[in-house]
Parts: structure tokens; sequence; C-alpha cells
């Protein structure tokens, strides 16, 4: 049943400039990695379909670069010619059929370059030769005739953007990029006309927002987007930047600011321009509501709105004047025409894992979403094709990858029947939610259990499948999602020293553990040894040792996320001793040996040894069933171990093709 909510502010018309935009979400920019050499693309197309198909007001599309020195990755899209012109008016054509308006960034990264193009690093160009702490980069100090050409720049991509048919364009002077590089006293170190004073510092932006004002007219809408808090040691000061927005309001030439917090610049400050769950919702609103009491254009702010009630909060209040709401739409585009017909229990909530959307962004692959894996691939999956014939689907494990199977092959027509050993579907998500911080990866199996009731599938708890289950049932089609188990590879121990599994303590909440200092051996360097490591680190009497397999405890973490974990196992007093591998332990005695060295390394005086040594699959099943003459699917983890990005795309895929 539908819950009835109402959300009068966020379904209310915003007039921005010489547009209206029919409600105040907005998907704010963000690189989704479905360029190509610099040009829009057909998948890039599809992708933002989608979410003007789901009802969106504003679509702030990713970054543009508008000098040649602006490529800070090797897939930016480039509007520093006419040839840019034609794919931009083909997306723009499509988005406004569904009477979406769309706006592109422009952008110049200044010193904050990710990758090179080819292998060779660029030089790199900022205000003067400061390095970025987050990159390694140190740039060269820009001429006046260079930042002259850059504006100029701006201008004419600009320019090139209107003729193409968009609504407006964003100068993203946010997350330290170059116009914030001028602002900040610690990278701009210049003694001409762009530095020193805060109104020289301002120069560069101010001249920029004219330049473009000039190039477009007054019928196109320009608006900048600003950090009003970068949360680093070294960022530029809160009270500047509403200075700077007090100015670029009064010079009039810009039509809105759009509030995020966060830079680039360093490890603390790029946490917060995609931030994890670890941080509230709306977490980023007061910084907006201080601008927004100084200026007369209207504020947008982004930072970890993900469901409507909290837009509606953070608009009711006059905290702002429209919410990005990226992520959600992310992980379901859907969710603007959901909440305005009232299905706000369909909504499928963004978890802030980061780990398909910015966290493919920064392994260079087109974003996805680890809930909706149909994200970044519509060209391929779109919406739900009915199958041919209607046949009886078995599918075997309750836990993300079997949930997916099951939802989507209901919806396309099939009998779906989904069996669970335990006593409720989840998964390993049931052991990640219980995590310090944590908790809200939890809303993945809540999502998924809610389509698999919508669709009609019928869930049976406490049934271990077999094959005499499998003959008497009768399935046309099965599905084996039986996920995996702890691994324990062979260790000298002898009994003495107390051992446990990372799932047992996560079950316990480290209850079962004994005082003492406790040692973790995490081979996989993810999510599981660092938050089992702060689990028992504040449960009171424990001292933590975390032992990885690796360079870094959280490497195969999405950056952010590993940053905020790290923070937190910082403050909890964790010893981290990396590149080790775990061969035994007797009595208080733990044995490793180092990975580059084959050094030992033995660490005394300890109580309890806690192992995160990944899993294995667990397929006997699949395995018993080869040779019943029914066709069998195996997906997520008993094929092999990995994650739930993998268990849910591999039951898209599975049953998209039953």
């Amino acid at each position: 049943m539908s819950t009835a909510i109402d959300f009068p502010s966020l379904f209310s018309p915003l007039g921005v400039g010489s547009l209206e935009l029919k409600n105040r979400i907005f998907s704010s920019g963000h690189d989704t990695v479905m360029a190509h050499d610099g040009q829009i693309t057909e998948q890039l197309i599809a992708y933002h379909r989608a979410r003007a198909e789901g009802g969106a007001g504003l679509i702030i599309m990713q970054v543009a670069g508008i000098h040649e020195t602006a490529r800070y990755t090797s897939h930016v899209l480039m509007v520093t010619d006419d040839g840019c012109i034609p794919g931009y008016r083909r997306l723009a054509e499509v988005v406004h059929e569904h009477d979406c308006k769309l706006i592109s960034q422009i952008f110049h990264p200044g010193r904050e370059i990710m990758e090179s193009q080819d292998g060779a690093l660029p030089v790199a160009l900022a205000p003067s030769a400061v390095p970025n702490e987050r990159f390694h980069v140190m740039p060269r100090a820009l001429s006046i005739d260079l930042i002259e050409e850059i504006v100029a720049g701006y201008a004419s991509g600009a320019l090139r953007l209107k003729k193409a048919g968009l609504d407006g364009v964003e100068i993203t002077a946010s997350h330290g990029y170059l116009p914030a590089q001028f602002l900040n006293p610690g990278i701009n170190l210049r003694d001409d006309r762009y530095g020193g004073s805060l109104e020289n510092r301002m120069r560069m932006l101010r001249e920029t927002a004219e330049a473009v004002r000039e190039a477009v007219g007054p019928d196109f809408v320009v608006g900048v987007r600003v950090s009003a808090d970068e949360r680093t040691v070294d960022g530029t000061e809160p009270g500047e930047i509403l200075e700077l927005c007090r100015t670029l309001d009064a010079d009039g030439y810009i039509d809105y600011l759009n509030v995020t917090e966060g830079t680039s610049a360093s490890q603390s400050g790029s946490t917060h321009i995609v931030a994890p769950m670890a941080y509230e919702a709306a977490y980023t609103a007061p910084s907006a509501a201080r601008i927004k009491k100084e200026v007369s254009v209207p504020v947008l702010v982004a930072g970890r709105i993900n469901q409507p009630h909290e837009a509606e909060t953070v608009l009711s209040t006059g905290q702002a004047d429209a919410c990005a709401m990226t992520r959600a739409l992310i992980c379901d585009p859907d969710l603007p025409v959901k909440a305005e017909t009232r299905r706000v229990d369909e909504i499928r909530a963004c978890i802030a894992c980061n780990q398909a959307c910015i966290g493919h962004f920064h392994l260079g692959y087109p974003i996805s979403c680890i809930q909706r894996p149909e994200t970044g691939r519509e060209l391929q999956f779109g919406r739900p094709t009915p199958a041919q014939a209607s046949k009886k689907v078995m599918v075997v494990g309750g836990g993300p990858a079997g949930m997916k199977a099951a939802a989507v092959a209901a919806q396309r027509g099939h009998r779906v029947t989904l069996y669970e050993a335990a006593g409720r579907v989840g998964g390993q998500v049931l052991l990640a939610e219980r995590l310090p911080h944590r908790a809200e990866f939890g809303g993945a199996v809540t999502n998924l259990l809610a389509e698999i009731e919508r669709s009609g599938v019928e869930v049976k708890t406490r049934v271990r499948v077999d094959p005499d289950l499998v003959r008497r049932e009768s399935p046309d089609e099965i599905v084996v999602a039986t996920g995996a188990v702890p691994y324990r590879p062979a260790l000298e121990l002898d009994g003495t020293l107390p051992v446990f599994d990372a799932w047992d303590v996560v079950k316990s909440a480290a209850a079962d553990l004994p005082k003492g200092r406790i040692v973790i051996a995490d081979w996989r360097c993810d999510w599981t040894g660092l938050g089992v490591a702060e689990m028992i680190a504040r449960s009171g009497g424990r001292k933590v040792t975390l032992c990885v397999n690796g360079n870094a405890a959280g490497e195969l973490l999405q950056q952010y996320t590993r940053n905020a974990m790290l923070a937190a196992v910082f403050e909890a007093n964790v010893d981290i001793v990396t590149n080790v591998r775990l061969y035994g332990a007797d009595d208080d005695t733990v044995y490793l040996q180092n990975t580059l060295t084959s050094q030992p390394v033995i660490i005394d005086d300890v109580a309890g040894l806690v192992l995160a040594l990944g899993h294995r699959q667990e397929d006997g099943l699949l395995r018993a069933l080869e040779g019943t003459g029914v066709p069998v699917h195996a997906i997520g983890d008993c094929m092999a171990p990995r994650t739930v990005e993998e268990a849910t795309l591999e039951g898209l895929r599975v049953a998209s093709g039953l």
C-alpha cells in the first residue's frame, strides 16, 4: 500500500533566470565516464534520458573542458571547438522532450589533474606554483596572457553550448578547481592584479562570469558552483567564500549559486565531493542557508540528500531553493515521479556506498549503482522486456544476487519462488549493516525485498534446497545464488590462542572476544577489516592491531569511503600493520610474514585472533544439480566471492535472459 505523502515545496516551480523549473529536484554535475574522445555518446544520452523521463526538473551535466589544459581525465567532455555542438544538441533535444531543463558545467581544473591522456603527465596550471596534496602535482604558475585565454575559453565554450540548445551553463568554482585556487590565499601567491587582496583573488572568477554573460546574452542561464566550506586545514575561509557569493550576486551576471562543500585538493576535503554514508543526510544545507540569507539569486544545494522528505525539509525551512539528489537519481531515476504520485514506498533509496557511482569513475569505468545495475547500461537493459513465455523459476539463495534475479524475472512475467535457508533474506548485507557507520547499507536489502514483494515473488525462508526438492517442484529454470562462507586457509594453530571469524565477531558485536590485544588478519583489505577493527576498538577493554595483506587498509574501497573509515579507526587508536600475511599463532603470539621481504613479523601479548581472510564459494548445490536436466544458472558469490555489485549485475543479466 502506498503512503500518501505530499511534498508541496519540492514540487513547486522555480524561476532561475529565464527558466522555470517544473520542480526543485535536480541532478548535479558528475562525471559519468560515458564520453568518448571528448564527445557526447549514445550511452550518455540514454543515461540522461532515464533521469529526464523519471521526472527531474533540471539536469546539470558533467564538466566540459573549456581549454586544452583543462583535460583533467582521459574521458572529459570538451567544448573547445564547434565539433561538440551536434552531440550536445541531440542530448538537449532528448532531455527537453520530458520538460526537463539542461545545463552544462564549464570547467578548468587548474592543478587538480587526476590522470594523463596517454601515460605522460601533462603540465598542470595554477595561480602559483603550489603543489597539490592529493594528486602530488606541482603546477606551473599561469601567465596573464594564459589567464585571459582561459577566461575567453569559458565564454566561447558557453556560447557553443547555447548554440547546441542547452538552457544554461554553470561555472565550476567549487572543490578547489581553478577559480577556487585563485580565491585561496594559500594557493594564490601572486603579486599582480589577480593576487593579494580578496578583491584581486576574486577577479578571475568575476571576469569569467562577465565574459560568459557577454557571450551568451541575457536569455541564457549562467550559474556558479561554490564550496561554502572546503573542509580542509588549508582551505579558503568560509567567510571569504560568503563574500565572494555576495559580490557575484551584486555584479548581476549570474542567475543562481549552487552550493556544496569540500575540495579535491586534500584527502579530508575530497571526501565531501561525494560524501559516504558516515555523514548525515543534507549535512551541507546549513552552509547553503548562510549564503541564501546574503544573496538575491536562487541557491541550490548538494550533499547527501537521498529522500524526498529530506529535500522537502531543506526547502520548506528556507535553507535552499532546489536540492541536488544526484546519487538518489543514479539509484532510482524514477524517484521524482514516484514521490509526486505518492508512491514513496517504491523509491529505491541510495545508501551512499559510493561503490559503483564515484567508485567506477575513479577506476575509469562508466558509472552505475550496486542496487540498480541498469544505470549506465540503459542501452543494454533499459526497462524489463516481457518474456516470450512464462516459466516456473526457482531461485535458491536470498542474498542480493538471488533477490535481484527473482525481482527481474518476475517483472518479466515468470512465476518465481525464492528459497532462503536462513530465517530472513539479505545474505552478507545483514552483517555489513551491523558495522559502525554502516547501518544504511542495510537499505540494499530493504529495497530489494520491496521489489520482489511488488513483483509477486513467492519467498520461502528456512528451506534448504536439495536435488529431491528440485525434482518435486519441477522448475523450468533454476538460478543458484547460494553465496559464500568465510575462508580459512591452512594455518599453524595449536589451539591455545582463541581464534574467531570476522562474521562471528560482527554477529556478537565483539561481545565474545577476550579483553586485551586483538589482532585482525585482513586479506581482502575492504570494509570487513576496517569495520571490525573499529567495532572491537570501541567495545571497551581491547586494543586492536589490524594486519592487512596489502599496501593500505581498505585499499579496495572507493577512496572517499576508505578515507572516512580510516579516519574512524585512527580516532579509535587502532594500530595498522601493512604488507603482511598470516602464518599462524600459539599461546599469546601471532606470527606473520612480510609480503615484500618474507621476513617474520611477530606480535606478542595477544588475547585473541580475528580472521578476515575472505570467502570461499558455497557451490555444493550447484554441483549437485549438474545432470538433472533442468537449466541451471549460477550467479554471485557461489561462482566466485566478490561484492554486492557483481551479485546484482549477474542477477539482472541472468533474469533478463530467461
